[in-house]
């Protein structure tokens, strides 16, 4: 057995019993036990599920979207849920056809296992050629398909596969300036005109980052009243 020369202090020490694992022996065998998501994972008699409502103006029908999740290693620290496959259910037949394959599609990669988190901005930058269409609350949906994408992230930030990322201190400090010092000025006008308040200019424009219609002109300088995103950086 070759002698190891030890360069670092020695600030504890451990003896091993006969047959009892090596660390390294044991951190690799814990790793094994914690199962992981892959397309052989037989799928449970009962999933958790959650559903939402899509309803667009293009469409007189609204859409149901139900996502499934498997709840992988449950009982231990290493408990997580993934989202196991997705139905989507409507009145309207008109897309019955790309709409089944769609989410056989997203199934598919659901089980696969790995990062699938990839595919919300993939479904989010379909276009549809005919034109998008406002939400309420003035956020832009490019096309119905970039709509379940929407709401396949909200449920992978629901469950924690997604972490929101917010503004950081001096981002957020920004914004509430900006939009404090906005709204002492709209509210005098609206005060003088009657108008109702509502949660931003009735002129404001689409921001290209968080999609609000929020970008309002300040201090000679486009800035989105919502995300904080500036021309003037």
């Amino acid at each position: 057995m070759s002698a190891k020369k030890i360069e670092k202090k020695i600030v504890g020490f451990k003896v091993n019993k006969p047959g009892e694992p090596k660390p390294a022996e044991e951190a690799q065998a814990t790793q094994q036990d914690i199962e992981q998501m892959h397309e052989n994972v037989a799928r449970p008699e009962m999933l958790l599920g959650s559903t939402y409502k899509i309803k667009t103006p293009t469409s007189e029908h609204a859409m149901y979207i139900t996502i499934n999740d498997i709840v992988l290693n449950q009982g231990t620290d290493h408990e997580e849920r993934r989202p196991y496959e997705v139905f989507i259910n409507s009145k309207n037949m008109e897309h019955f056809q790309w709409v089944v394959a769609l989410t056989r599609l997203i199934s598919a990669v659901f089980r696969k296992g790995g990062d699938a988190t990839f595919m919300v901005e993939e479904l989010k930058a379909v276009f549809d050629p005919r034109g998008g269409y406002f939400k309420k609350g003035g956020v832009f949906m490019p096309s119905f398909v970039a709509e379940i994408g929407c709401a396949i992230e909200s449920h992978m930030k629901m469950i924690g596969l997604i972490k929101e990322e917010g503004l950081d201190e001096h981002q957020q400090a920004l914004v509430d300036e900006k939009r404090a010092e906005y709204e002492a000025k709209a509210k005098k006008s609206m005060e003088a005109s009657g108008e109702s308040e509502s949660a931003f200019p009735a002129n404001a424009s689409q921001c290209n980052k968080c999609h609000q219609k929020s970008v309002i002109k300040m201090d000679g300088c486009m800035t989105c009243l919502n995300c904080g995103d500036s021309k003037c950086g």
